[in-house]
């Protein structure tokens, strides 16, 4: 099928109106009718109801848009991987949850690798931890951070740094026996952090959130005030500002940060390189 086709099919279907779809795309309003009829021929149903300046998808159409949805990100992707081949010497994928992408140590090393090797194409990937081991065996992605190694054969790691988590509040010199009231923010970092929590008596109730983006857990902890454990660099500059502070006499649980690979990947010689360049990440 004519991925042009579908591009015309989803801007018709997003402005309801041919004239305005052919603008656009820089196409006359003839040139897009013929390609609407062109996909409604192929498909063998009409894809939209047509009244004057009132264009509504078919029940049809409203089928097959999601999918030519898709088939065009698709698309896309597949034209920027193979340009991208082109474009850079080298690439280089890396998997991570969305809560470590959205860490400043992290957000900072991978800034320096862009500065240490700027013939390298890093592609940066959002995978749930739970398949970053998946997506490591079928290829899709190079290399994964993560806080806890997954049981894998032939599993590489190399130790990056550790996280510091502290346990906050908005309220000041704040002892953990009198936190019973605070509304419980959890920061979802894993089973060990789980674990850890879990042996500290005055927090087992039930959040008030319970989320994996420490953007979200810190945002909602300042507008509606409680406790929870947050990762150092986050929240030092409201430690600075007196909008959070410390609970009294808890110590920081800390958390390891891994870069893990297999061995049989056929990007071990950059991961080396990118060791030995840029093998540890300032996390506090």
């Amino acid at each position: 099928m004519d991925i042009q086709l579908l591009r015309t099919f989803i801007e018709v279907s997003k402005t309801r109106h041919f004239g305005h779809a052919a603008d656009n795309l820089y196409l006359t309003q003839s040139a897009v009718s013929f390609r609407i009829r062109q996909l409604e021929t192929q498909l063998g149903t009409a894809l939209f109801i047509r009244q004057r300046n009132n264009v509504r998808l078919t029940e049809a159409g409203e089928r097959l848009f999601p999918y030519a949805e898709t088939m065009l990100q698709t698309w896309q992707r597949a034209q920027h991987d193979v340009s991208a081949i082109q474009a850079a010497s080298t690439q280089l994928t890396f998997g991570a949850s969305p809560m470590l992408w959205e860490l400043d140590g992290v957000s900072a090393w991978i800034n320096q690798i862009g500065a240490d090797h700027t013939d390298w194409l890093l592609r940066a990937e959002s995978t749930p931890r739970q398949l970053l081991a998946r997506h490591l065996i079928e290829k899709r992605i190079d290399a994964g951070l993560t806080s806890e190694l997954p049981k894998l054969e032939g599993l590489q790691s190399h130790h990056l740094g550790n996280y510091q988590l502290q346990l906050v509040s908005h309220v000041a010199h704040l002892h953990l026996d009198k936190s019973d009231e605070l509304p419980l923010i959890y920061l979802d970092w894993g089973t060990q952090f789980a674990s850890a929590q879990s042996q500290i008596a005055q927090l087992q109730r039930p959040p008030v959130l319970h989320t994996q983006s420490c953007h979200l857990a810190l945002n909602y902890l300042l507008t509606h005030g409680g406790i929870a454990f947050l990762p150092s660099l986050a929240i030092q500059q409201y430690l600075d500002s007196k909008r959070l502070h410390l609970v009294d006499k808890v110590q920081a649980l800390t958390h390891p940060l891994h870069l893990i690979w297999l061995t049989n990947n056929d990007k071990s010689n950059l991961i080396s390189q990118l060791i030995e360049s840029n093998g540890q990440l300032y996390a506090g």
